[in-house]
Order: C-alpha cells, then sequence, then structure tokens
C-alpha cells in the first residue's frame, strides 16, 4: 500500500484522477480508490453484514487556507465530522468530513447526522453535486493521517487517501476518506476471503 520514493517526496500533494495511473498502488486497493458510487454501500455488501460506521469525533475549529480554497469559502471556520467504518471490528476507513459555517447555516440538520452515513442521506436529497476525486498518499505524521491512525498498531509508513467535494443546493462541503491498512481484510467477514467491489 506504500508507494515508492516519489510519491514520498509528494506526499502531501493532491493529485487529480487522471494521475493517480502513475503512482504504484496496492492491487487490493486500487479498486477501492477509484470506484464510483456510494463507497458505504460497497463496503456494506462485501462486509457481509459486519460494517459499523461510528462516529468518532465532530467539533467546530478553523477552517485552513488549503480549506477555504478547496472549497472556495470565505468561511474562517467549520464543522468537522469524522467516523470510522469498520469490517467485522477492523477499521477499513476514515472519513473526515468538513462543512463551513455558512453551509451549517444553510442546512443545519448536518450537524446532527449521529451515526448516520452521509452518503446513503445525501442519495436520498435533490440537487446534490459531487466533483471528481484527488488523490493523495499521506505518510503517517500528517495530522490527518496521525488522526486516521489513533489506536492502528503496527503503524505504517502512510495511508492512500481521496477527496471531493459537495455541493448541496450550492452550498459546499468537502470529504476526505483515508484506507486504512486492514483495508479489504475480511477475517471478521463469514467467507473470510479477501473483498473486492465486484460488479
Amino acid at each position: 500500500m506504500v508507494p515508492g520514493n516519489r510519491a514520498r517526496r509528494e506526499a502531501a500533494g493532491w493529485l487529480p484522477a487522471e494521475q493517480l495511473g502513475q503512482w504504484p498502488v496496492d492491487a487490493l486497493l486500487r479498486p477501492w480508490l477509484i470506484a464510483k458510487g456510494l463507497l458505504t454501500l460497497r463496503l456494506r455488501a462485501a462486509c457481509g453484514g459486519r460494517f459499523e460506521l461510528r462516529l468518532c469525533d465532530q467539533h467546530s475549529g478553523p477552517l485552513s487556507m488549503e480549506h477555504r480554497r478547496y472549497l472556495s469559502s470565505r468561511d474562517n471556520a467549520g464543522l468537522f465530522r469524522e467516523v470510522q467504518m469498520s469490517c467485522g471490528g477492523l477499521v477499513w476507513v476514515f472519513a473526515q468530513t468538513i462543512m463551513p459555517d455558512s453551509t451549517l447555516d444553510a442546512h443545519p440538520w448536518l450537524a446532527e447526522l449521529g451515526e448516520a452515513a452521509l452518503g446513503e442521506t445525501l442519495a436520498d436529497l435533490s440537487d446534490v453535486r459531487r466533483s471528481s476525486y484527488e488523490y493523495a498518499w499521506l505518510p503517517a505524521d500528517e495530522p490527518l493521517a496521525q488522526r486516521a491512525l489513533r489506536g492502528v498498531a503496527p503503524r505504517p509508513e502512510g495511508l492512500w487517501a481521496r477527496r471531493s467535494r459537495f455541493w448541496l443546493r450550492s452550498a459546499p462541503f468537502m470529504v476526505q476518506e483515508l484506507f486504512l491498512p486492514a483495508m479489504g481484510d475480511c477475517r471478521g467477514t463469514p467467507d473470510g476471503a479477501a473483498a473486492t467491489l465486484g460488479g
């Protein structure tokens, strides 16, 4: 899952989808990174009923310059929502959603999702748009990777991540998904086989 030296030198940079093929990515992980559609639904299907989504943190905080640039937002603060998605007790994905204050003003219910899956909730709404993905390999000491790796041992050198923007009736927010070392490990599922995306 860890790329070569070139990727490590460029670890903090986000790549457009068309450049992902230039990086070495584990063959088991690549289909999960590039798959279209709802990640939550694919995880549920792969985990054979052992899927679990857990809200691990939700807090207000300042938006970085990078957040504001990516979201084309003038807000200085927003809500940070972090969840873990697990299969048979093994954490596969850590996801962080960042919602600027103006988006929450327009859609306050976003702050009350609890342990409901964001993607599945949005799928039932009209006027929702999503950008294409961007990808990055984040070293283990990068702050977002550190949050994703809390309690994970042994600690890997880094994690693959993808991000995208959403617009809910023109109000923007972003989702960043980090894929943990256990991704695809189905020891907790009924058949115990490595998970793939299928059709």
